[in-house]
């Protein structure tokens, strides 16, 4: 039988395993203290039913227990050769395909002429704001990251992510300049159906 494909949290954690052995709750704090969780959803039940499958397959192994005074015991995990393997091997599917992604936005885009034109315009100056206050998030992330002289190499996926968001706030602003100038005019959903200019 052959492995289950690895979620994008296991393969976080099996990222973060890979650098040494440690327990869930560790793994989980490392997360956010490295921005891991604005590319990966990190919930506390579903991080640690991943270990647990991740265990069940055999790519992570428990290697001790640990006890801090009266707290519950904590399993230490480590990564496995097998678990290497999948990390090297999804990571390298991962990087050279493109994998169709199906994003919200492009789905609420499909049927903005629906909307009234003002009400489109509202939302979507809503929209600015929010990627604006989290472009604002990640000009200082990338600020500290570039102070901790970090290697590059080790926050691509923040880089990507980033400029991302960039294209997005900038695409966004088009559209709504687009729909202020009437450039893109509304067409009542009949004339589009007839093909209708």
């Amino acid at each position: 039988m052959a492995p289950a494909k690895l979620t994008p949290l296991a393969l976080a954690v099996l990222e973060l395993l890979a650098e040494r052995p440690m327990h869930p709750y560790e793994i989980a704090q490392l997360m956010r203290e490295r921005q891991m969780d604005r590319r990966v959803k990190v919930k506390a039940g579903s991080l640690y039913h991943t270990v647990e499958r991740l265990h069940g397959q055999e790519l992570i192994e428990v290697v001790d227990t640990q006890r801090d005074g009266r707290r519950p015991e904590r399993t230490v995990y480590g990564m496995t050769e097998a678990g290497r393997a999948a990390l090297v091997a999804r990571a390298s599917e991962i990087i050279g395909s493109v994998a169709e992604e199906y994003p919200e936005f492009t789905s609420g885009l499909g049927v903005v002429n629906d909307l009234d034109r003002e009400q489109a315009l509202t939302q979507l100056r809503r929209r600015e704001q929010v990627l604006v206050e989290q472009s604002s998030v990640d000009e200082l992330i990338n600020a500290e990251l570039t102070g901790k002289a970090l290697p590059p190499i080790y926050w691509l996926d923040f880089q990507y992510v980033r400029d991302l968001r960039a294209f997005e706030l900038a695409w966004t602003r088009r559209l709504i300049e687009d729909i202020d100038s009437g450039r893109l005019r509304w067409q009542p959903r009949t004339a589009h159906e007839n093909g209708t200019p």
